[in-house]
């Protein structure tokens, strides 16, 4: 003859258990799936920028065709630079321009990043070349920029300037 008993604590634990098994159904349920895409809308039909999944120099030059952006598919650079840890004032310029556009390097002080560098072909009224630069950490884009190859050229963010 075989018999079972159990404790209270035995029947706290199953009634834990089950009450966690019933959160997790419901958090799968109701959280919504990542589309894997690069552009999003929003409940009122506007378009978001979605900085996640760039893993190639190909999803970076997709994430540029977000904001308009035409460039040669080959980079001109693919490169793994340090975002310095103490920001000079050329630096702290360029972290400004990351700020307008709702990126902010100071929370990649001292980390490896990869840079892609694209020729950007369809920039407007201007007659000289313009690089395109993306940076990326951990498939993410935390960063970049729109420059002229001229010595006293521009440099701005990702949107496009009207």
């Amino acid at each position: 003859m075989f018999i079972y008993s159990l404790r209270a604590s035995t029947v706290k634990l199953v009634g834990v258990v089950c009450v966690a098994l019933t959160v997790l159904i419901t958090l799968i349920a109701f959280v919504p799936t990542y589309s894997g895409g690069f552009v999003a809308t929003n409940a009122d039909g506007e378009v978001s920028i979605n900085y996640e999944k760039v893993k190639t120099a190909e999803d970076a030059a997709n994430f540029l065709s977000q904001f308009g952006w035409t460039v040669d598919p080959t980079p001109v650079e693919t490169k793994t630079v340090t975002i310095p840890s103490e920001f000079d004032k050329v630096f702290a310029a360029y972290n400004e321009i990351q700020k307008a556009q709702g990126l902010n390097l100071s929370k990649y002080k001292n980390k490896d990043v990869t840079r892609y560098t694209f020729t950007v072909t369809n920039y407007p009224n201007y007659d000289g070349t313009v690089y395109a630069n993306v940076l990326v950490y951990r498939n993410r884009v935390i960063g970049g920029d729109l420059c002229s190859a001229d010595v006293s050229g521009f440099v701005q963010g990702f949107e496009r300037k009207s």
